[in-house]
């Protein structure tokens, strides 16, 4: 649902320390995406406008992942605290009047319909500050939220929490919603006293109270939502997260998992009712999948669109490919981009295709490579088939008509024309094109000497 006067600011600037990575933090990877897209496309599907992403270690390569997202970005070059990383924002915002969606860059769990009820409670409310908190059993290195009953009183950071009030198990998650411009009228009065000498977004709380403006809370249903990334092990509990909604999401729809635990499908993956995946499959990037497929162990999809029906045979790599209905892959076949196949095809163990363009109920059964080429229907291309596409310098196409049947240790020097219904005599080397109807052969002539290898080498002896 698209609100009115609705922006968003998403924290991106820190340089993740404990991730132990030249990668900027917010760019490593949550089920196949950087974790950073993730709040941006929620604010997208909220209608947040402007987005504003406040960054600062690794800013250039924030920029280059999210261009083209409609996001805005404000440099926060040296990192003072997250309250220090709003008023970054400041300039981006300041014709802007209404509510402000404050998201962090590595906190990827939250759903559209959590932030729907945070903005609902905030506005119901009429807050001019309203927190999202979660119950943990364990609330270490959390802010706990101070309450007397019902009324939010502020937030104490770890290091600045009594004992008593570190048993508090409410905690904050970082994520709020505030009235704008306000917000920036009371990070003007924040100052740095604490702990880490920075300066506390939570301190708005405090300022929204003594202006006798009211402070509300959003308690998260799902904890698992708040989670953020600080480490590998913390990236990779959020991955398994992100990767257990993605499939009971996909089950719902009538896609069968034999193992969901063991199947690896990125966020944007589409799949049609009635196909069943084995586990080892990874499934990601611009891939859509038809019903009834079939995807065993093992095997990997990316940037491709499948149709009904298709059967993907354990081991086998597919890239930027398109298959037709019916068809039968692998096992271990690797389709490379620019593949097309148009139906009722059968590509087969150790096969791999590249630029190839391949006509209904054409089969490749094995141990065959088929690059830069055309091939018609109904073509049988026999084992060990290689279409020669490149000379050192250029790559030359090879294109089969209809009908042709190929056999084995077939070697086609391109750039190559073979005519309809034409047989290729297996273990030849075609260099000329072949006109429809013909028998092209190209083999040396046998000779074979009786007796050579009894009379050249000693260790054979001739059996009385």
């Amino acid at each position: 649902m698209k609100h009115d006067k609705l922006a968003a600011v998403i924290l991106a600037a820190g340089k993740g320390t404990r991730m132990k990575s030249a990668l900027p933090k917010v760019l490593h990877a949550v089920a196949g995406k950087p974790m950073v897209t993730f709040p941006v496309d929620v604010a997208r599907k909220l209608g947040c406008h402007p987005t504003v992403l406040v960054v600062g270690h690794g800013a250039e390569a924030v920029k280059d992942e999210l261009a083209g997202s409609a996001a805005s970005f404000a440099l926060q070059a040296e990192q003072l605290g997250t309250g220090h990383a709003l008023l970054c924002a400041r300039e981006a915002l300041r014709d802007f009047s209404g509510t402000l969606l404050l998201l962090c860059g590595d906190v990827p769990l939250l759903r559209e319909e959590t932030l729907e009820r945070l903005i609902t409670e905030h506005r119901t409310n009429q807050a001019a500050v309203t927190v999202l908190t979660a119950e943990l059993a364990d609330p270490f290195g959390y802010g706990r939220i101070l309450r007397e009953g019902d009324q939010v009183l502020g937030i104490v950071e770890e290091k600045d929490a009594s004992r008593e009030q570190k048993a508090i198990r409410e905690i904050n998650t970082g994520i709020y919603a505030f009235e704008a411009p306000f917000v920036f009228e009371a990070l003007a009065g924040v100052d740095c006293d604490n702990a880490q000498r920075e300066y506390y977004l939570t301190d708005v709380l405090a300022a929204a109270r003594t202006a006798g403006r009211r402070v509300g809370a959003a308690v998260l249903e799902d904890a698992d939502e708040a989670m953020g990334i600080n480490d590998r092990v913390q990236l990779a509990r959020a991955s398994a997260v992100m990767r257990r909604r993605i499939n009971e999401g996909l089950m719902r729809t009538g896609v069968t998992f034999i193992d969901p635990d063991q199947s690896y499908i990125e966020p944007q993956v589409e799949v049609g009712p009635d196909t069943v995946i084995y586990p080892g499959v990874c499934l990601g990037g611009d891939t859509r999948i038809g019903s009834g497929c079939l995807i065993e162990s093992q095997v990997t999809i990316r940037d491709c669109r499948l149709a009904d029906n298709v059967h993907i045979k354990p081991g086998s790599v597919l890239e930027g490919s398109q298959i037709g209905a019916e068809t039968a892959i692998g096992p271990m076949a690797h389709l490379r981009p620019g593949t097309v196949l148009a139906g009722h095809n059968k590509i087969g163990n150790f096969v791999e295709t590249k630029k190839a363009h391949i006509g209904f109920g054409s089969k490749a059964s094995h141990l065959t490579y088929i690059g830069d080429a055309e091939l018609g229907t109904n073509v049988n291309v026999g084992c060990g088939t290689i279409t020669c596409n490149y000379d050192g310098v250029n790559k030359h196409k090879t294109v089969i008509e209809d009908d042709v049947f190929v056999g084995s240790d077939t070697q086609f020097v391109a750039p190559v024309r073979i005519g309809r219904n034409s047989l290729i005599g297996a273990g030849s080397t075609i260099t000329k094109d072949v006109p429809p109807d013909a028998l092209a052969l190209s083999r040396s002539q046998q000779k074979v000497v009786e007796g050579w290898r009894l009379r050249h080498d000693p260790k054979c002896k001739k059996k009385d």
